[in-house]
């Protein structure tokens, strides 16, 4: 390279900044930099110069690297305009920009050359920017964070953050030293849009934003709202990824995938906690890898029979204590278990073994981490200002501002961005009953009316509906899921009827009656027996999931083994009564990890489950009396085709409180595709049991919870029954049965 002055180098350094112009550069508070650093056009003297600016603090030298010529350029020496590092250059008669690279060194006689940054225009569409500000981006996860580009043949990173209330916005990383000063971003105006192209970047480089506010010079570094990958705990920044580069191979799984969830398909789903599901060394308590848990977690659901995998919350999240629903990176995978391709990878291996992958999703709220939304620009941006509309008191966490649409924008685009980058299969979206009341938990006068005086958040219910119409519309055959607790109407009902447009509610009802008539000694069940009926007098009026989640085994509620009373028999046989009784009533199912083979303890998500209870038999006949409900409940069409409509189901026996017996038919889309079912909620052993059915014929018993597979006492009916064609309890024919002691029986018709 030539290291010869240039022959258009201007020997004369033409005062072309404000004084205030270059104090605000130096100190990091300048508005616009892109409007003082890189190229600009000059007039003085009636002709017009190019002007090219660059902020290099570590220079004790700098050159412009004139390309105009071609490789490898002409060296022009810059000159110093302000000791902390504020170089120009002037060329003369010059009224076009020209292609360059910066020359740079430093104090020890080190040189190196960088691309400038500031010499790039604005990336950001017109288009984007009015659809971000209308709050109608969809797609705004391709536009805003950090994301791998080429401009003009060079490769780097393009930065784009929303921060309207920002005086000045920089990213900041490893690779300048953690200084705002350096990489200023542009500011696109009244948008509050800012955004940078950062040459020569590589996916792993660590980042933050480094932003001032317009208000009381408040300095703050956040992590990237939009960021695709961040540091593990307790490290905090944003990590650049290309999350568009992972090849899938689950083209299969995603051509069915609408007929695999549809409303009349078999759903059985296993709760998953990443962290707490196995751990490699007990003894250090570390992590499986999402590698070696999609191996192992696609043999064992497959194993057991069970049709989807739902993960708790896998959004970042700095307190493992707080399962992920405290998340700070909506947009990244947790690092704990691997890199943004690694659960890429885990998901695209549940897809090739047949398993759906449905994870929780958390827009009701946020904690108030320093890095991440809260007071993210030295306003309330993301929450409410008034606490009362702002704060939920009982988690210590920060509410969203639903009526703002950048806000309601970043949340939609996140729900589509996890189906859409990650092929997710369903979203379950938690706390929606505190998302739909402004008095969710609150006192009189710790909450504020909405325009019509109501308690309802008005702004929160319309955003669910958009969110479910986004999701559906966009990709087909997705699930979504409420985890909604109150009686609100409509759940699961299609937003053109006035529904909030779920696929799903969760049955919280159920969930609470059917534990709390389970734990009681069965002396006493007869006086419940109508807290045990009544959830089929409202099973049809939402599409309904039966949880028996991770929520039900924690904070000294005990695990469901624990909670059944009587000896370790009966608690066990308690134990398979539940869950038989779970997967024949109406409504798809879903089972926290460990209820399938009797873990003992309260989960705690710091240890691994006690699968050393597989060496008990008890534990290993409940274990396999799961997996075989699993493929009796995927194969008996009667079991999943009709869960939401009378249509596919009858009672067979309501009313006998006093033996504490229930029995009822479950029917399939086709004529005679039946199946009864009868449960005995006592440790009586019932012989000669009439229970009325609308056929003669033979009828065999396809399962029997009491079977000693499963560690049961192996009374029963021999596996077959027949008929007897007389009238009884209005049927034209009934059933002579042996009920085994606190256990449900399931007979086919032949």
């Amino acid at each position: 390279m030539s290291t010869t002055t240039h022959p258009n180098a201007s020997s004369v350094s033409t005062p072309t900044l404000h004084l205030s112009d270059i104090e605000q550069l130096i100190h990091a508070s300048h508005w616009d930099p892109f409007g003082v650093l890189g190229p600009h056009v000059i007039n003085a003297n009636g002709r017009s110069h190019l002007a090219i600016r660059a902020l290099l603090p570590d220079a004790a030298r700098a050159w412009v690297v004139d390309l105009t010529g071609g490789e490898p350029g002409s060296l022009i020496a810059m000159n110093r305009l302000h000791p902390e590092g504020l170089f120009e250059l002037v060329i003369p008669n010059r009224s076009s920009a020209i292609p360059y690279r910066l020359a740079i060194e430093n104090g020890e006689g080190h040189r190196w050359q960088v691309v400038d940054p500031y010499r790039f225009g604005q990336v950001l569409s017109d288009f984007d920017i009015y659809l971000l500000g209308e709050g109608n981006h969809l797609r705004s996860y391709e536009k805003l964070g950090a994301h791998i580009r080429e401009i003009d043949g060079i490769r780097g990173v393009h930065f784009a953050l929303w921060a309207p209330n920002a005086q000045r916005v920089s990213v900041v990383g490893n690779f300048n030293h953690w200084d705002g000063r350096r990489h200023p971003m542009r500011n696109l105006g009244p948008t509050g849009l800012w955004e940078i192209f950062i040459p020569d970047l590589q996916p792993g480089e660590v980042y933050k934003y480094e932003i001032k506010s317009r208000y009381n010079n408040y300095l703050v570094s956040k992590s990237d709202p939009y960021g695709f990958y961040a540091e593990r705990r307790p490290q905090t920044a944003s990590i650049v990824w290309d999350v568009d580069h992972f090849r899938w191979n689950d083209a299969e799984w995603m051509g069915h995938r609408t007929q695999n969830q549809g409303l009349d398909a078999p759903i059985s789903v296993y709760e998953v906690h990443l962290g707490s599901w196995k751990r490699r060394a007990e003894q250090q308590g570390d992590y499986l890898s999402y590698a070696e848990l999609a191996e192992q977690l696609a043999h064992y659901v497959n194993e057991m029979g069970f049709t989807h995998v739902e993960l708790l919350p896998i959004n970042e999240h700095p307190f493992d204590g707080s399962w992920g629903y405290q998340p700070v990176g909506l947009y990244a995978p947790t690092s704990r278990f691997g890199s943004p391709d690694d659960f890429a990878q885990f998901v695209d291996t549940m897809h090739r073994h047949g398993i759906g992958v449905i994870i929780d999703w958390v827009p009701a709220h946020f904690p108030r981490d320093l890095h991440g939304l809260g007071y993210f620009d030295g306003t309330h941006l993301y929450e409410h200002e008034d606490p009362r509309l702002g704060e939920h008191r009982d988690w210590g966490t920060k509410i969203y501002n639903f009526g703002r649409s950048e806000v309601r924008n970043y949340l939609l685009a996140n729900a589509l961005f996890w189906l859409d980058k990650y092929h997710i299969d369903g979203l379950r979206v938690d706390a929606v009953a505190s998302m739909l009341y402004l008095d969710y938990s609150r006192n009189p006068g710790e909450w504020v009316p909405n325009a019509f005086g109501g308690n309802e958040n008005l702004e929160a219910i319309d955003f669910l509906k958009k969110f479910n119409e986004a999701a559906h519309a966009q990709f087909p055959g997705v699930l979504t899921i409420a985890e909604e607790s109150t009686a609100f109407p409509g759940v699961s009902r299609p937003t053109y009827v006035g529904g909030l447009g779920f696929s799903l509610k969760w049955n919280m009802g159920w969930m609470n009656d059917t534990l709390r008539y389970i734990s009681k000694d069965p002396v006493y069940r007869k006086y419940e027996h109508g807290v045990l009926t009544f959830s089929l007098v409202y099973a049809f009026s939402e599409n309904f999931m039966l949880p028996l989640s991770h929520d039900e085994v924690v904070h000294g509620k005990r695990s469901l083994l624990d909670k059944m009373p009587g000896d370790m028999w009966q608690k066990v046989a308690n134990l398979r009564l539940l869950l038989s009784y779970q997967w024949t009533h109406p409504g798809k199912k879903l089972l926290f990890m460990g209820g399938e083979f009797g873990q003992w303890r309260e989960w705690n998500e710091s240890e691994s489950l006690d699968w050393h209870l597989l060496q008990w038999a008890d534990h290993q006949g409940l274990q396999r009396m799961v997996a075989d409900l699993n493929r009796i409940y995927r194969s008996e069409g009667a079991l999943h085709e009709i869960d939401f409509d009378w249509q596919g189901f009858d009672w067979l026996e309501l009313h006998d409180w006093e033996n504490s017996v229930l029995a009822f038919l479950r029917k399939g889309k086709h004529p005679g595709d039946e199946l009864v079912v009868v449960c005995n909620f006592t440790p009586c052993l019932r012989e000669n049991y009439r229970i009325g059915v609308p056929r003669g014929g033979g009828y065999r018993e396809v399962f029997n919870s009491d079977s000693s597979l499963y560690g049961g006492s192996n009374a029963g009916n021999h596996g077959y029954l027949q008929a007897i064609n007389e009238h009884h309890a209005g049927r034209p024919c009934f059933l002579n049965l042996t009920l085994p002691p606190l256990a449900v029986v399931i007979l086919k018709p032949e």
